[in-house]
């Protein structure tokens, strides 16, 4: 399992982070999840809820947001939302191939919440 990796890397950063605020108390993390990215959401939450066991930072929410995927047309240019992952026909003009991704891809701290 990846995601437990990742959130032990989400970890890292946040806890540098908190290192700035001292005397702050982290309540939630807010992370980007992309729909290409190959991260189950649920597994990196319960990840961070495991890594954050005995720390500082335990008891603290990790929210992910869904990325839906956003690509241009490689044709007609035309951006879209493909409903699916692996057919992804450009509703204008019916091609298959070719598209650039624009969103989805990406796996980001979006931000943190803290109580000072």
């Amino acid at each position: 399992m990846h995601e437990m990796s990742i959130a032990q890397s989400i970890l890292a950063i946040i806890e540098e982070e908190m290192e700035k605020q001292p005397g702050a108390s982290l309540k939630k993390v807010v992370v980007g999840n992309g729909a290409l990215a190959g991260v189950v959401s649920d597994a990196l939450t319960f990840g961070w809820e495991a890594v954050t066991v005995g720390t500082s930072l335990q008891g603290s929410v990790l929210e992910v947001n869904e990325i839906p995927i956003k690509v241009r047309c490689g044709g007609c240019k035309h951006e879209f939302l493909p409903e699916d992952k692996l057919y992804m026909g450009c509703p204008e003009c019916g091609l298959e191939i070719g598209h650039e991704v624009l969103q989805g891809k990406e796996l980001q701290i979006e931000s943190i919440e803290i109580d000072d």
